[in-house]
């Protein structure tokens, strides 16, 4: 089966950095972009970094540009998520979705991990 495992979340204080990763199995890796959301209490679930099949696109929200950075390793099947001074606003859920608009992959995801927590407070 088709699974994505976020890691690496926690609990940091602002200003500090956490870098999450995301395993991917059960699909051809370098087919997908992969991207990073997350979802805040209360709030809607949305997207914070995007990055193509081999890494020569990549866009940010707004309100994380200059902080994060997404990478990945088509080798090891994995996205990571760099982020750099945090702030309380980015404590949210942050997910990993692997989407793909290969031909060859019609009909198949997008596909969604489970989640890992970040928490940013003082």
């Amino acid at each position: 089966q088709v699974q994505l495992v976020e890691s690496g979340g926690g609990l940091v204080q602002p200003g500090e950095s956490l870098r999450l990763s995301c395993a991917a199995s059960g699909i051809i890796f370098s087919m997908y972009a992969m991207n990073w959301y997350r979802q805040a209490p209360g709030k809607e679930r949305e997207l914070v970094a995007a990055i193509s099949r081999f890494a020569l696109s990549r866009n940010y929200a707004d309100s994380v540009k200059g902080r994060f950075t997404i990478s990945r390793d088509n080798t090891k099947n994995t996205v990571y998520l760099q982020m750099n001074s945090l702030k309380p606003e980015d404590t949210a859920v942050y997910y990993c979705n692997a989407q793909s608009d290969v031909v060859s992959e019609i009909g198949r995801g997008p596909y969604w991990g489970q989640g890992t927590q970040v928490t940013v407070s003082s």
